[in-house]
């Protein structure tokens, strides 16, 4: 049985120009050595809405969620998949943006490493996605 998919390129546009913002925000904001739950914030937001993107390119309902695993469990049935080290790192990602959205004492933040690993996953996610999906990067700056 041949499925047939009705998509939707331009909401797919709209979620990963978002996306591409808060890559390069996160990007120049490392750069700058800034305060890593700040970029923790900014990275996470990207790969959210990168991934809230293959939703909207198949009009899936796009969940409210800021967790990247319940996202990134979705978007499998979309034949996008990431490999067991790049999924944890979305756990960590997710872990970090619930942690750092308020004030907590003895709050751990993430590592220069880690925001950097956040970001090369954010950039390869978002890259790969508009391959995908045949996306030129200058519709979505």
């Amino acid at each position: 049985m041949v499925r047939y998919f009705t998509v939707n390129k331009t909401s797919a546009n709209e979620w990963l120009k978002h996306s591409y913002h808060d890559l390069n925000g996160s990007i120049l904001l490392y750069k700058a050595d800034h305060f890593t739950d700040t970029i923790s914030y900014v990275v996470h937001q990207s790969l959210e809405k990168s991934l809230k993107s293959i939703l909207a390119f198949y009009n899936k309902p796009i969940k409210k969620t800021h967790n990247l695993i319940d996202l990134y469990e979705l978007v499998q049935n979309a034949n996008f998949y990431l490999e067991e080290d790049e999924i944890f790192l979305l756990a960590i990602a997710s872990k970090y943006y619930t942690e750092q959205r308020y004030p907590v004492v003895d709050k751990e933040s993430p590592t220069k490493e880690e925001i950097k690993e956040m970001i090369n996953l954010a950039g390869k996610v978002f890259h790969q996605i508009c391959e995908v999906f045949d996306i030129q990067l200058e519709d979505v700056k």
